[in-house]
């Protein structure tokens, strides 16, 4: 088992049902009502019950590749790779809805972090840490990490030795993104596995869920991503769920830039944030308490989430300051009212992402797991 995996992890599911006059929004004036009934608890280590949805045929990917990373970089090697990966994948998400989710979010959180390189995988040990030990990387669920150590058993019974845990990493959140709805994207492969983990790094490399608009900005630009692939990625959030520690100052003891105190965060719809107020009321005593980002769809990839931006429906505070920012409010609006444009962005900027400080060659190896290197890590000299 990995560590910081929540074996009783508990959904908060806030299913929102249409109704008119409760939303507070101005521009939610033709918009139905929001009522949010009493939180289902799911708790014992169950999964939620995220609706079900189809599983389309993936389109045959793009050819040409950058540097050393090929499409076809398996076709001799492991031709039945990315087979193998989408067969785990979708038995994986079939018996754990949140899988898509969870794989989602550790492969931003590796390639963010020193490129795609797999080194948000290893596990720490006694003698070395790792960035599993980073505070912002103490939620990633266990669920995902399954994920890709099921499909590691499955490949080097195939092909030891041959395909990269940072290929599977990119390949089984391609697969995850269509299958849940989403566009399908060209991915490159080749990667090599990172011989170091940094502990550090991830804390500060990372958004957090409070920074501002102009830290989000300043973050993704320092690693040559645009305003628009900051807002397309952020779609991504379309799927999953975050803590309550994570949008608690939004619900308690919140307090207005001229330090007046208010009930919620007015920019928050006030049914949701009275329904959120309810549902996380005791987080500090059980941190595990969560609810869905998207709370109309949780379990679809589709431009819902922008939706809800516009709705006062954004779950943390970076999603709502995406419709708040005139830098970003634009493409939050494109978004929202055109889903087709927003799956090409998602998919051009998921590709450039997955591109990003990639090791190839003798820049790293193939590990034979994946949460930990073959003979130990690259000291710092």
């Amino acid at each position: 088992m990995y560590p910081h995996e929540t074996p009783a992890m508990r959904l908060s599911l806030l299913l929102l049902v249409a109704a008119a006059a409760a939303l507070s929004a101005p521009a939610a004036a033709q918009m139905p009502p929001i009522i949010v009934p009493p939180p289902v608890i799911v708790g014992g280590g169950q999964q939620p019950q995220v609706p079900p949805v189809g599983i389309q045929q993936p389109a045959q990917p793009a050819a040409g590749a950058p540097g050393a990373l090929s499409p076809e970089f398996y076709s001799q090697s492991c031709p039945r790779a990315e087979r193998i990966i989408a067969e785990v994948m979708q038995s994986k998400q079939m018996a754990n809805p949140t899988t898509a989710a969870g794989v989602l979010r550790v492969f931003f959180h590796d390639c963010f972090v020193s490129g795609c390189d797999a080194s948000v995988l290893i596990a720490s040990t006694q003698f070395e840490k790792s960035e599993h030990d980073a505070e912002i990387n103490h939620s990633l669920p266990g669920d995902a990490f399954d994920a890709v150590v099921r499909v590691k058993l499955a490949l080097e019974l195939e092909c030891p030795g041959v395909v990269s845990c940072a290929d599977i990493l990119a390949l089984a959140s391609r697969v995850l993104v269509t299958m849940t709805g989403g566009p399908r994207y060209p991915i490159s492969l080749g990667r090599r596995d990172s011989l170091s983990s940094s502990p550090t790094a991830p804390d500060v490399e990372l958004p957090h869920a409070n920074y501002t608009v102009d830290h989000l900005i300043q973050l993704f630009t320092a690693k040559g991503f645009t305003v628009q692939e900051l807002v397309a990625l952020s779609g991504a959030h379309t799927l999953g769920f975050s803590h309550c520690k994570e949008f608690a100052d939004r619900l308690y003891s919140f307090r207005d830039k001229g330090g007046k105190p208010e009930a919620f965060d007015p920019t928050m719809n006030p049914s949701l944030a009275k329904g959120l107020q309810a549902v996380c009321k005791d987080y500090l005593k059980d941190p595990t308490i969560a609810a869905f980002n998207d709370i109309m769809t949780p379990g679809k990839f589709d431009n819902m989430y922008f939706v809800n931006l516009e709705r006062g429906l954004g779950l943390l505070s970076t999603d709502e300051e995406l419709f708040l920012d005139p830098r970003t409010k634009p493409l939050v609006e494109r978004y929202a009212a055109n889903s087709t444009a927003f799956f090409d962005d998602f998919g051009r900027a998921m590709e450039k992402l997955s591109e990003y400080g990639v090791k190839t060659g003798a820049q790293g190896e193939v590990r034979r797991r994946c949460d930990a290197y073959n003979h130990g890590p690259v000291m710092p000299k």
